[in-house]
């Protein structure tokens, strides 16, 4: 059974600043840590990085409808300075579905798998990392079908964190392709 199709969009930081509101502040996306956010500090949290050289966010679309938040950022530079030490071809990431009152099933593992297959689309990406809050389970577990393996917990100032790497090599073989 297919999902659809999945594609990736810079983020507009003035006209996608709604429907990101309404995605960061629902209570399924308490992990985000913008529940109380105002539509003015959407907008400036995404005019920040936007202006950032080494962070980028995007609005992916299922079949052509915005339905989850992707940011890659470089982790020399963003989020995880000092915290571990980066390897050549290092990429950070973070997704975020929309929230919605009819899941489809298998949809979330569907939308890290076509984020994934987007940051490797650069053939300089060689590691995926992620710090997803470490009590986030449900991340760890959709994390780990891609192929992430835990390295360990970090303290981030805003959380302590699960630092978890992907090589190509492993997200290819979670997903049955021969390496």
């Amino acid at each position: 059974m297919s999902i659809g199709t999945f594609a990736i969009r810079p983020l507009d930081p003035l006209k996608d600043a709604d429907l990101l509101h309404s995605w960061v502040t629902h209570p399924k996306a308490a992990f985000w840590m913008m529940q109380d956010a105002k539509l003015q500090d959407v907008e400036r949290e995404y005019m920040r990085i936007a202006a950032h050289e080494h962070h980028h966010a995007y609005i992916g679309l299922h079949d052509g409808v915005p339905a989850f938040l992707m940011e890659k950022y470089d982790p020399r530079y963003v989020e995880l300075v000092g915290l571990y030490e980066p390897e050549p071809g290092d990429v950070g990431m973070h997704f975020l579905v929309a929230p919605t009152d009819r899941p489809v099933h298998g949809f979330t593992k569907a939308v890290i798998t076509a984020v994934m297959d987007e940051l490797f689309a650069d053939p300089r990406t060689r590691r995926v990392v992620v710090e997803p809050d470490v009590d986030n389970k449900a991340v760890h577990a959709l994390n780990e079908a891609v192929g992430f393996v835990p390295e360990r917990e970090i303290d981030k100032p805003e959380k302590r964190a699960l630092l978890s790497f992907c090589t190509r090599e492993q997200f290819l073989a979670a997903r049955g392709v021969a390496v």
